[in-house]
């Protein structure tokens, strides 16, 4: 059963940017997503999953991890069940596979920075930035 489904990823150049998208299923969320804390996660080929953005339920409080703060945006549109995040000014470090999570319960203005602490992921979008 699919819950978390990520598009936007490609090839660009250095400087460039590209969005992704994460759409939650319907069925697995129901009424809770609005209310679920939700977060983007990237592993580059050889190297563990790290943090890269999170965003609260509820009041969308925001985090970022210090590599893509000021480049990257993290939003969400609750009436679409779906969680956004803007790239720009991309770098070839930025090179990754990128996965969004989820957790599964109500969460409230807490984000979470913990590969552990997500209950639900997406299959990940392949980023590739060229120099």
């Amino acid at each position: 059963q699919v819950q978390l489904v990520e598009s936007g990823g490609g090839l660009m150049q250095a400087g460039g940017s590209l969005k992704l998208s994460c759409v939650a299923s319907v069925r697995t969320f129901r009424d809770t997503f609005r209310s679920t804390a939700m977060g983007w996660f990237r592993q580059a080929p050889g190297k563990e999953r790290d943090f890269v953005a999170a965003i609260s339920g509820i009041g969308s409080t925001i985090y970022y991890a210090d590599s893509v703060k000021g480049r990257f945006t993290i939003s969400r549109d609750n009436d679409k069940n779906t969680l956004y995040l803007q790239m720009n000014s991309l770098k070839p470090e930025d090179t990754a596979v990128y996965y969004c999570a989820a957790r599964s319960d109500y969460t409230g203005m807490h984000y979470y920075t913990g590969v552990q602490e997500y209950h639900y992921w997406g299959q990940g979008a392949q980023v590739t930035v060229s120099s």
